[in-house]
């Protein structure tokens, strides 16, 4: 499968029916020999194009659709006798990602150092490694072989960063930061500012130093640390240690528009959505989602495994395997309910306010 999914890169050159079911592993009906040269949506398919039928939503428009060749969910029933040749496949999910890295359209990366980047004299970076335009490489950095770093990036004093990643344009990396292999950053996204941290007159009290009426400053002496294959969506900030390191596990996905506060700790395999901000000294263990615009307060512990849907505002831990919803979040069956009670509310207020009515009138009979 790799060498396939090597070749099927070198976009011009279109893909073998039965090599795309052989890569999905995946069985076909029909013509196996059928060349094609891109996937698509049925609606925007062309002859040539494999369409893409995998979901409820899509089956309609396989009607009128000019693909020869299709592919759907054994779970999704359609009518696919008309068509030349037909994958099935189990999970749908998994075969889009096989199928957009066979068919992926490589961001243009260049070759070598451009002449307009900035370079310091004892920075390494490695054989293979490339370096756009208006970019800058810090003092004792080190890029690995493979990397490539797009136009004004910039990367800071002792940063290491390992091999093959991509970081977008805009994107900004600071002292110290060590990032692993495979990584990728979106454009703009910011790794390694420093914390938001400051001292108040007493604890608990954040508003004025003692003696001086001024927030003290807590400087951020630590760092940021990225494990392997772990992606940064744009616009994305995440603040480095005080003392420490602010870590994010092997192969965690991050959103555009997320907020990573200073000592901060997410372990593997996790799902950090657009919008979410996470506070100061959080802990969140392995395959944790936190849905869209979800905020955790500081100092927070959420165990592996949880899941916070949309919006939650979490400010106590959270078990393992804990399914939270709501503001405070709570465990979800109680969240529902609490929703349940409050649309009954209006009836009930109506319901007591006739009995109010009832009993004034009992009262004016006995009182007649």
């Amino acid at each position: 499968m790799n060498a396939v999914v090597r070749g099927a890169q070198q976009r011009g050159m279109p893909m073998i029916l039965r090599d795309i079911a052989a890569a999905l592993s995946a069985p076909f009906e029909g013509d196996g020999s059928i060349e094609i040269a891109d996937i698509a949506d049925p609606a925007y398919a062309s002859n040539s194009d494999l369409a893409l039928a995998m979901t409820r939503e899509s089956v309609p428009a396989l009607t009128d659709t000019k693909a020869r060749a299709v592919i759907v969910a054994l779970k999704v029933a359609a009518a696919v006798d008309r068509f030349d040749a037909v994958i099935k496949v189990e999970h749908p999910r998994q075969a889009l990602a096989v199928l957009t890295r066979l068919f992926e359209r490589p961001v243009h990366r260049g070759s070598g150092i451009h002449p307009s980047a900035v370079i310091a004299p004892d920075a390494q970076v490695d054989d293979g490694a490339s370096v756009g335009p208006l970019s800058v490489i810090g003092p004792r950095a080190r890029v690995g072989a493979g990397t490539a770093i797009l136009a004004h990036v910039t990367i800071g004093a002792d940063v290491v960063i390992g091999r093959d990643c991509l970081f977008h344009p805009g994107a900004r990396v600071g002292d110290r930061v060590v990032i692993g292999d495979r990584v990728i950053l979106q454009h703009n996204v910011s790794l390694g500012s420093d914390g938001f941290s400051y001292a108040g007159p007493a604890p608990g009290q954040h508003t004025t130093d003692q003696g001086t009426g001024d927030l003290a400053r807590i400087n951020s002496l630590g760092t940021v640390i990225l494990g392997d294959d772990v992606e940064v969506g744009a616009n994305s900030a995440i603040d480095r240690a005080t003392l420490a390191a602010t870590r994010i596990g092997r192969n965690t996905k991050i959103d555009n528009l997320v907020q990573i506060g200073h000592n901060v700790e997410i372990g593997e395999n996790c799902l950090i959505c657009g919008m979410v901000g996470i506070s100061g000294s959080v802990h969140i263990g392995d395959r944790v989602i936190l849905a869209g615009a979800v905020g955790v307060a500081d100092h927070v512990t959420i165990g592996s495994d949880a899941m916070l849907a949309a919006g939650s505002r979490v400010l106590s831990d959270v078990p393992a395997k804990g399914e939270m919803y709501g503001y405070p979040a709570v465990p979800r069956k109680r969240a529902f309910e609490q929703i349940k009670y409050l649309a009954r509310a209006r009836v009930l207020f109506s319901e007591f306010g006739e009995l109010r009515k009832r009993i004034a009138a009992l009262e004016q009979t006995k009182q007649g």
